[in-house]
């Protein structure tokens, strides 16, 4: 009875989103306050009943219920209890189940932690999350049930989940993520709420920052999470490949970062409420964007979850729908947004619009180099694929100059027209941009592009203004530390992704080896011996592992341990890569599979200051919570 309970609780969570979504703009029109507070409750209710219907989902999955489909499909009797349940969201019927349990939290949390927001808009917002909600509803009930039966011919045992999936990356990935993609709904909502009222002030925008940050935040952790498991999983040795599923969550980040600073603008300025409004869309846009490439079947990815051209069709008119509406209000009532306010040149504001217009256009590039080739396809003109070379050589010319602007940026005044820095303040920056084009050539090294070192200079320039910026307690009236901490962690956070991609990208080896026990291989100073191999056997699979000395210069460091991994149930093998690391390099280590003469294929790299692009994504992440935490006490 468990299918039928957590489905009948989906439906009820669907009927309950419809009054929550009619009951605002009934109390508009019929001018009643009280059915504000209905549909605050309405959606705490909601909240209850989704969570009701996952938890009947993943009992099923404890007890191994055969007889659902999605369980069947995706789990068995011998994966570990953590797998099971992290198949909930494993395949495409589950994650579309977390899609609407995840918004209904999002809608839950706006009732309980917003009550200083004017009730109408707190009510409104939440009728348009509500028909959102409706949507992944219809689509849910009418495609993707998870609750589905197979009466009568009741499997004896399930499938089990794709090995690759098999990883503590999944325990913590995919909700993140959606966390981040379903957190912009808020933002979407209340800027359809202000578009809808026609309101000339900014007050939307500074109810929606914290929100925004919030995830802005999670998509972050989100985004920093998987490039870490795809590392870690597919043993390539990469952190990023330019897939057209990771490209769906790189849009969103984008124009999610434009939105933030200018949620920061519009507040204090009172202008570009039209841009900040038209980014709102934007964001949530691409988010249900990034649903239909992961979901629809027009891709062919080790990150996509579904086949299904009818499933693809319905999400591509859910996502016609919520474009062309939002965009149709946009063009209907932006001119009311618009105030006659000019940006001073030199102030911070502009720099901030300026990045801004930076992000737009890379979003736009990524897009088309993302899109296009679906598009040709699809005309069936001809199969063409876009690849790194062009999203490398089309995007890094564009954050080259946002770099530079963002060290600048600490020292700018709001709404002046002069750099709030004194001469030796000067004098130091000046000094700065001298060692900065001195280190960036020196951490070149021998492998260098035109583009490498000018990424290098901008990268360590902004490291050492904005650590710079610390040091100075007020200047001419800037904020106190405390207050700035989260842009100065954000700024020390894109300066140490960009010095990790730019040396890891220029200055890590590889070598492609075939070995037997005792031989040995050199990269660099170091050197790795296969040792031993030898079998071990997991719940639900059996491996070889290999133990693989690994010394530098002569002098012992670890033994690694990479293995190949059998699963029976899927009758396929996965690649346990083992790693030697620090913060200045990582030794990584892959075991292929056996040639026919007896060696095995060993995949031997070093790649340096690889860390620190998660270790500037964490300080991202933590730059959020400062600014969430900050707001929140304001």
């Amino acid at each position: 009875m468990l299918g039928e309970w957590g489905f009948f609780a989906l439906l009820l969570a669907s009927v309950l989103a419809l009054f929550q979504a009619i009951s605002p703009w009934i109390a508009w029109r019929k001018r009643k306050p009280a059915l504000y507070g209905l549909t605050l409750r309405l959606s705490v209710a909601h909240c209850v009943m989704l969570l009701l219907s996952m938890g009947c989902l993943a009992l099923a999955f404890i007890q191994n219920d055969w007889s659902l489909r999605y369980v069947a499909v995706n789990s068995n009797a011998l994966m570990p209890l953590v797998y099971r349940l992290c198949a909930i969201w494993g395949a495409h019927e589950g994650s579309m189940l977390l899609w609407v349990v995840i918004l209904s939290v999002w809608m839950a949390a706006i009732s309980v932690f917003s009550k200083r927001m004017p009730l109408a808009m707190r009510a409104q917002s939440q009728g348009v999350l509500a028909l959102i909600a409706l949507g992944f509803y219809a689509f849910i009930i009418m495609t993707s049930n998870p609750f589905e039966r197979l009466l009568p011919n009741i499997p004896l045992h399930g499938v089990g989940l794709n090995p690759l999936l098999q990883d503590l990356g999944l325990v913590s990935h995919p909700p993140m993520l959606y966390m981040g993609y379903v957190g912009f709904s808020v933002a979407f909502a209340m800027a359809v709420v202000a578009l809808l009222n026609g309101r000339l002030d900014s007050s939307w925008a500074k109810w929606a920052r914290p929100w925004t940050l919030s995830a802005w935040g999670f998509l972050s952790f989100g985004i920093v999470l998987g490039s870490w498991w795809a590392y870690r999983e597919l043993g390539w040795g990469g952190w990023w490949f330019w897939d057209p599923v990771e490209n769906a969550s790189f849009l969103p980040w984008l124009t999610g970062t434009a939105l933030i600073h200018s949620l920061i603008v519009t507040p204090k300025r009172h202008v570009s409420q039209a841009w900040t409004a038209l980014l709102a869309l934007c964001s949530f846009s691409l988010s249900i964007l990034g649903t239909f490439l992961v979901r629809s079947g027009v891709l062919i990815s080790v990150h996509a979850f579904a086949s299904d051209p009818k499933r693809g069709l319905a999400m591509l008119i859910f996502l016609g729908i919520v474009v062309s509406a939002s965009l149709f209000l946009y063009a209907w009532r932006s001119h009311r947004l618009m105030v006659n306010d000019t940006l001073a040149v030199k102030s911070r504001e502009m720099l901030l619009m300026a990045n801004n217009v930076v992000l737009f256009t890379a979003m736009l590039t990524v897009l088309l180099g993302t899109l296009y080739p679906l598009i040709i396809d699809a005309l069936g003109w001809s199969k063409i694929s876009v690849g790194a070379p062009y999203f490398n050589t089309m995007t890094l010319p564009m954050f080259l100059p946002m770099l530079l602007l963002m060290g600048f940026a600490p020292f700018f005044r709001w709404r002046g027209l002069q750099v709030a820095i004194s001469r030796w303040q000067f004098a130091s920056i000046f000094l700065l941009a001298i060692i900065s084009v001195g280190i960036g050539i020196f951490l070149s090294g021998r492998h260098w592009s035109v583009l490498s070192v000018f990424g290098m200079i901008a990268a360590v320039w902004l490291l050492m203004t904005t650590l710079l910026s610390m040091r100075l307690k007020r200047m001419h009236g800037a904020a106190p530390l405390v207050h700035r901490l989260p842009m100065l962690l954000a700024h020390v956070g894109v300066a140490v992704l960009a010095l990790g991609v730019i040396v890891a990208a220029t200055q890590s080896r590889q070598s492609l080896l075939s070995m037997r026990l005792g031989d040995q291989a050199t990269l660099g100073s170091y050197t790795i011996t296969l040792l031993r191999l030898h079998q071990e056997k997991g719940a639900n699979y059996h491996a070889t592992v290999a133990d693989i000395g690994l010394s530098q210069g002569g002098k012992p460091l670890s033994i690694l341990h990479p293995a190949q991994r059998y699963f029976p149930a899927a009758g396929t093998s996965v690649a346990k890569t083992a790693m030697a690391v620090n913060l200045w390099r990582d030794v990584y280590v892959a075991l292929g599979s056996k040639q026919p003469d007896g060696r095995w294929a060993v995949r031997f790299y070093v790649k340096p200051l690889v860390r620190w692009i998660w270790l500037g994504g964490l300080f991202m992440v933590l730059a959020a919570v400062f600014g969430v935490w900050r707001q929140r006490r304001r």
